[in-house]
């Protein structure tokens, strides 16, 4: 290792770092150097850390129904008979076990009075007969229960997943690049999760608390005094019980940043992209060491919280051990001053240890469905974002035979953008002809092909099709008449076949039209070498799975927005992973179809490409500087020169460079013809 490692490395923490604190704001010397603090993501589901810790129980009281309100929606609209049987079965529970204590009661009566025992257990049978047919009741019902629930949750998830997809698909792009939105949709994901959680939370909640008004009330009926010490015995468990959730819910966010970074750290150990240089530069021993001094900073916070949780325990047993000695105690009172019957005793603390199990369980379920509910008002949110933030329905028809694309003035800028994309922007797409946009990174090509393709609205200006505003336009039809090779095209972790057919998902993909269009694009011999041909896999990481090369994946994309067959071909960068010989392949026959009518849109930065284009408009700064055919911009006479200087530029990089015993023109290849080089 370098003098730099060995420096570093001593700042990570070692087992007996005795200055090491355990409170939840300690950061770990690694992260500190590695991760420059906290490894914390900045992410929607991030947003709500630590957030019920800090409720309180009058606020979490009063917020509880409207959550389970929001349970119940859900499950009404996943399965409603589902949902009616759990409540039923439920509410039936819990008549069951108080029936089943006052039959206790009248058993033990009968059992302990005074007289032949054959005549009281003859007294008790229909007492004991009762008792256990509400066993078998509640069995039964608690089955059904058990089973509605399990159908219900996977079907609240359906529900609520598709729900907040199906919306967010038809959203505008503006909210799709808004980081609030994204970060909304990344919290409603775990709002999904939730909402299934809720509904097993929802159902324990329920059933807790109608078996606690269940004991509660047969306690009241025996004896008035007999409900504090329901009371007093069930506190100190349900005090424990929210304590050392709570505890351990902090004690979670202290240490998964740790876990983060490990886990971080491990990855990198075994990481394909990272082999090289972690065995070259000798990474291995530094990462290993920082891994092992945030895992013992995780060691000690799990310590932390295991005293945490023994103080606890030790504590409310007391003090539950106390309160049962009490409750014991003024049992044994009323039954030695007579104002209590033996059997009604018995049937007390029957009671009494039901409605105890029955407050501790209901807290728990209480706390958990608070925090599920913060995730899952957020997939609320995110659902009436949604609709308010999507794709208008509706409008005008966009024209087949549109004789022009016209920009009338365009500007537009990114949400939070300091300067405009483009700005009054005029130019003109002939139908049927192919039209370049060229210009530097950032001059607002890309921003003109998704106005183009509908996928945003001007600020200011016209986009019109024919004699029609985009902006009036039915966004759907106007999709249609669009294909689209994007520069970072989607690669679908699907089969062959359906990344060239998923250009038009609305039917039955036709393997006839996928050939073709593979064809047309060069990628029939990447589907040739395939092992299963169009039936392969196109994702690394599963069974059967095939990778290949960026320049495939082009062609795949290219065959793709032909076998769409749209109106308008818009192509970003469609050859810049293409060896020249397929690159010009490519442009041949996009330069084709305009013969056959369909108009195409051509971005790039290979200004050769464009020399049989019907009109080229260079931009610069989000502005048209220059347009014309390349003759005309080529001639010294015409325009700004902006496009010749750069096209001379780049002609001037396929000679070699003066290299002692070779002569300029003779290395990687010769100047592109017409070139002034």
């Amino acid at each position: 290792m370098t003098t730099t490692t060995n420096d570093t490395s001593s700042t990570a923490p070692t087992p007996d770092d005795t200055s090491a604190t355990t409170s939840a704001e300690t950061v770990s010397a690694s992260e500190r150097l590695l991760f420059g603090g906290e490894l914390a993501y900045d992410q929607g589901w991030s947003q709500h850390r630590g957030t019920w810790v800090k409720l309180g129980m009058w606020h979490m009281a009063v917020s509880f129904p409207r959550q389970v309100a929001i349970a119940v929606r859900l499950a009404r609209r996943a399965d409603p008979r589902a949902l009616a049987t759990v409540a039923v079965s439920e509410v039936g529970r819990g008549v069951a076990q108080a029936f089943s204590l006052v039959a206790v009661n009248a058993l033990l009566a009968e059992l302990l009075a005074s007289g032949i025992l054959v005549d009281r257990l003859r007294a008790a049978l229909p007492s004991l007969v009762f008792v256990s047919v509400m066993a078998v009741v509640s069995s039964l019902l608690q089955s059904a229960s058990t089973a509605s629930t399990g159908i219900l949750e996977p079907k609240v998830q359906r529900v609520a997943t598709e729900r907040y997809l199906g919306l967010v698909a038809r959203v505008e792009m503006d909210a799709i690049e808004d980081d609030a939105f994204h970060k909304l949709m990344d919290s409603a994901q775990w709002g999904a999760d939730g909402a299934r959680r809720m509904v097993g939370y929802c159902t324990a909640v329920v059933a807790s608390a109608i078996s606690l008004v269940a004991a509660a009330s047969v306690l009241t009926v025996l004896h008035v005094a007999l409900l504090p010490l329901l009371i007093a015995m069930a506190l100190p468990s349900a005090w424990g019980s929210l304590t050392m959730a709570r505890a351990r819910y902090e004690s979670w966010h202290r240490f998964v940043q740790h876990a983060r970074a490990a886990q971080l750290l491990s990855r990198l150990l075994i990481d394909q992209q990272a082999a090289g240089e972690v065995r070259v530069h000798d990474v291995g021993p530094f990462l290993l060491e920082h891994f092992r001094g945030m895992a013992e900073t995780s060691e000690r916070e799990q310590t932390r919280l295991a005293w945490v949780g023994a103080r606890t325990g030790l504590f409310a047993d007391g003090a539950r051990g106390a309160a049962t000695v009490a409750a014991y105690a003024v049992l044994g009172l009323l039954l030695w001053n007579g104002q209590m019957a033996l059997a009604v005793g018995g049937t007390a603390v029957l009671a009494i240890r039901a409605g105890s199990a029955s407050i501790t369980d209901l807290v728990l379920r209480v706390t958990d469905i608070q925090e599920e509910s913060l995730f899952v008002a957020d997939l609320e949110r995110l659902c009436t974002e949604a609709e308010r933030r999507a794709i208008p329905e509706g409008g005008l028809d966009v024209p087949d035979d549109f004789d022009a694309i016209r920009f009338e003035k365009v500007t537009f800028s990114y949400q939070g953008a300091e300067e405009p994309s483009l700005r009054e922007v005029d130019l003109v797409i002939p139908r049927g002809r192919t039209v370049a946009l060229v210009g530097a990174n950032g001059s607002g090509k890309t921003t003109v092909s998704k106005l183009l393709c509908g996928l945003h609205m001007p600020a200011t200006g016209r986009v019109m099709w024919g004699e029609v505003d985009a902006a009036e336009a039915c966004r759907a039809r106007l999709f249609s008449r669009v294909a689209m090779v994007a520069q970072n095209f989607q690669r679908w972790p699907f089969t062959a076949r359906v990344n060239i057919g998923i250009g038009r998902p609305g039917g039955t993909i036709d393997d006839r039209d996928v050939d073709a269009a593979a064809v047309y694009a060069g990628a029939d011999d990447v589907v040739a070498k395939l092992p299963r041909g169009l039936d392969t896999l196109l994702a690394r990481g599963y069974q059967g799975g095939q990778e290949i090369s960026g320049g495939q994946w082009q062609k795949i994309g290219l065959a793709r927005a032909r076998y769409r067959n749209g109106q308008v071909l818009v192509v970003d960068e469609p050859t810049s992973a293409l060896d020249p010989v397929a690159e010009q392949r490519v442009f041949d026959q996009i330069h084709r179809l305009a013969g056959t009518g369909q108009t195409t849109v051509l971005i790039t930065h290979r200004l050769h490409s464009v020399r049989h284009a019907d009109l080229i408009y260079v931009l610069e700064r989000g502005r048209v500087v220059e347009h014309g055919t390349f003759e005309q911009l080529m001639d010294p006479a015409h325009g700004t020169g902006a496009f010749r200087e750069a096209y001379n530029l780049q002609a001037r990089q396929f000679l070699a460079p003066a290299v002692p015993g070779q002569t300029r023109g003779s290395g990687r290849g010769s100047a592109p013809e017409g070139t002034t080089a």
